[in-house]
């Protein structure tokens, strides 16, 4: 169930409200700190909010709203997008350095390219595989998978924490994670840190 631009806005103003205060703001205080001069239109987003569970009221006192997480919204619209034949799309990927990965709730349909593989989706930030044809801005496919050849092109975790993109090369002991850009070096790093996430099984570019 999506939730509008406006009830979104109501629902920040009383979750500030409330981290501010200590209690809930009556609907006069939402009208007024929205700019909305009808408590009609107050009323109806907040029991909007509530049927959606993000809002729980007690008719039986007063400054009652109590503001839930936005976890339970999230979990539905992603389990909505999976029906729909939508892939998750989890955040940014590092093609340079390695930088912490983001889980960020979104979708991107692309059901009919990938058919029945378990793949996600990640927007690439970076120039180090530029010589693959994946840049900065792009969105590649990732395949999940915990393993891949060495030579492909995989979502490499290092430290269970730092996500990068490169080629993954294992020599002994030691993993290298190679850029393909001839001006950056690849990363060394012992095995039993990486964990493979995923294989790139295409690019997407928007111009």
């Amino acid at each position: 169930m999506a939730i509008t631009k406006r009830q979104r806005q109501v629902y920040d103003f009383i979750h500030s409200f409330v981290q501010r205060n200590g209690y809930s703001p009556s609907f006069e205080e939402i009208g007024d700190g929205l700019g909305l001069s009808s408590l009609a239109t107050v009323h109806k987003h907040v029991s909007n909010l509530e049927k959606k569970g993000l809002l729980r009221r007690d008719y039986n006192r007063s400054r009652s709203i109590d503001v839930l997480p936005m976890r339970g919204l999230l979990k539905r619209q992603t389990e909505k997008a999976a029906a729909e034949g939508r892939l998750p799309l989890l955040g940014r990927i590092a093609a340079g350095q390695p930088i912490e990965a983001v889980e960020q709730p979104e979708t991107i349909s692309l059901g009919d390219i990938t058919r029945s593989k378990d793949v996600f989706v990640l927007q690439v930030k970076g120039e180090s595989m530029r010589d693959e044809h994946i840049v900065d801005g792009d969105y590649v496919l990732v395949e999940k998978v915990q393993n891949a050849p060495d030579g492909e092109i995989v979502v490499a975790l290092v430290d269970g924490t730092d996500a990068t993109l490169k080629r993954i090369y294992r020599d002994g002991a030691k993993v290298r994670l190679q850029p393909s850009n001839a001006e950056m070096a690849p990363i060394i790093v012992p095995a039993k840190s990486v964990q493979v996430q995923g294989r790139v099984i295409g690019v997407l570019r928007k111009y």
